[in-house]
């Protein structure tokens, strides 16, 4: 199953590698599941990392996206079908890409926006919170 990560995820894998993120990309690595994200969602983690926490750009750049598969943006009629399903302009784009890319999940830390997709198959993506996600990779169900 590939696992879409959200701008959020990698924003927190970046400044907490000890972290869940962290153990995310471990239990990827180690049960055959691919990382996925989008440019969307790179390029909202390093506008955040640089005003929060500038000193983190190089880890996202030099390690993590290295352990990423980059899909492509979604064509604009997923990402208007996203924005039906309420999610604000700047979130669709991230589960269009997800949809577009036939990713099983979309790990997301942000329950504001998901939150009412949390637990739901949106065309085929469930979407998950981080120890969801890795409840799933690590059998433990979520």
């Amino acid at each position: 199953m590939d696992l879409f990560l959200d701008a959020n995820i990698l924003f927190a894998a970046a400044t907490g590698p000890e972290g869940r993120c962290g153990a995310l990309f471990g239990a990827a690595r180690g049960t055959g599941h691919a990382l996925v994200t989008s440019p969307h969602a790179i390029e909202e983690a390093r506008r955040n990392l640089a005003a929060r926490y500038p000193a983190m750009l190089g880890r996202l750049e030099a390690e993590l996206l290295a352990k990423l598969r980059i899909v492509p943006e979604a064509p604009a009629p997923l990402t208007a079908w996203a924005l039906g399903e309420g999610l604000p302009p700047e979130d669709a784009p991230i589960l269009a890409a997800a949809v577009h890319a036939g990713a099983g999940a979309l790990v997301t830390g942000d329950r504001r926006h998901f939150g009412p997709l949390f637990g739901r198959s949106l065309r085929g993506v469930e979407v998950l919170g981080l120890r969801e996600a890795l409840g799933r990779l690590l059998g433990s169900g979520g």
